[in-house]
């Protein structure tokens, strides 16, 4: 596979893994799950920049 077909896979996953984080954060059942999915969210952030 090519360096930009790798490129745009990893864009692709990060962006749907972004997605359902936003849904799951938007759906969490109680304050403190929100709280724990929005410190996974920062997290994973941290890691792709």
């Amino acid at each position: 596979m090519t360096r930009l077909a790798k490129a745009f896979r990893s864009h692709r996953e990060i962006s749907r893994t972004r997605r359902a984080l936003a849904a799951a954060i938007d759906n969490a059942a109680t304050p403190a799950m929100r709280d724990e999915l929005i410190m996974i969210a920062q997290r994973s952030m941290s890691r792709t920049n």
